[in-house]
């Protein structure tokens, strides 16, 4: 499976993304607007079409095996980004980021994640490669993941008070207030970064956190780079779109953790094992679909029992 996506779909998934980032912020995006609950469903539903049409294709050109695994991988990176979200929240309201201006934050924070993400991915399958006993390991360490989040599902995260955000505001000079939608201003004659970089920051380091937990968790599901690397594309591009989509709603989902909790520790119990167990991919699917619908489906129906632990959004004050 390692030689059948070349140099051609590797540059064709490249060039597909470029071209879809330079519509994204250079034709829909140009002017900077509030991102509404409309136009991020229709953003939302076209990242998951084109999700679903890129799994058609692999099902057509390799078959169902790499297809499904895909999806999988898709499901698991898209699940667990919704921490993310919970995050972002915070971190846009702490720095008052208003709402014109959080596209722009979450557009490059993305583009950054993606590079970060590629770079942990092409290191991760070449220890893989080379070290296969630390397949144990990540899956080890998945299985302590899930049973820690189950365990810790109230804890707040400040990540706009996390060390290195606050060694960046020392670094770094900085302005006290927003200047329009740039992240460098000039004050007083010298350069300083905005608010709206510090924030863009804590994004970033927030996703190395949670990708920590993700991208070992879709290694459990495969080995193969390639679909590795492009379920996360997919999963971080249509995260903005989810995050104004989903942001009113996110108080809601308050057993989502345990299902969350639940994913991980079957992957890293299906990585830990699949040298004694191989799981098919269309079975690893259905696991994950019904531990994330029925987590989901419990937060709808029995929202109240869940609400000591739900997560706390609104951020401590700045100083």
């Amino acid at each position: 499976m390692h030689d059948a996506f070349g140099t051609l779909w590797w540059a064709g998934f490249l060039g597909f993304v470029l071209a879809m980032l330079s519509l994204d912020l250079g034709v829909f995006h140009r002017k900077a607007h509030a991102v509404g609950f409309r136009e991020a469903a229709g953003w939302s539903a076209v990242w998951v079409t084109l999700s679903m049409v890129f799994a058609a294709v692999l099902w057509g050109r390799f078959g169902p095996e790499p297809a499904l695994q895909f999806v999988t991988a898709w499901v698991i990176e898209k699940s667990l980004s919704v921490d993310n979200l919970f995050v972002f929240v915070v971190v846009l309201a702490a720095f008052q980021v208003p709402p014109q201006s959080q596209h722009r934050v979450l557009f490059w924070g993305v583009i950054g994640a993606l590079l970060l993400r590629a770079a942990m991915i092409f290191l991760g399958a070449a220890l893989l490669q080379r070290f296969h006993w630390l397949i144990y390991v990540f899956g080890a360490v998945l299985v302590a993941t899930g049973v820690k989040l189950f365990l810790n599902r109230a804890a707040e995260q400040h990540p706009e008070t996390s060390w290195p955000v606050r060694l960046l505001r020392r670094v770094i000079p900085t302005s006290p207030t927003l200047h329009g939608q740039h992240f460098f201003a000039r004050v007083d004659g010298r350069w300083l970064a905005t608010p709206l970089f510090i924030a863009l920051m804590a994004i970033e380091v927030t996703d190395v956190v949670f990708a920590v937990d993700s991208i070992p968790a879709v290694f459990a599901i495969t080995t193969e780079p390639f679909l590795v690397f492009t379920s996360n594309v997919f999963a971080m591009l249509g995260l903005r779109s989810l995050f104004f989509l989903l942001a009113g709603l996110l108080e809601r989902f308050t057993y989502l953790k345990h299902a969350l909790s639940g994913v991980l520790v079957f992957v890293g119990a299906k990585m830990t094992l699949s040298s004694l167990v191989p799981i098919h991919a269309a079975v690893s699917l259905g696991v994950v679909t019904c531990l994330l619908g029925g987590g989901v489906a419990a937060s709808w129906l029995w929202p109240s029992a869940g609400a000591a632990h739900k997560p706390r959004l609104a951020p401590p004050p700045l100083r």
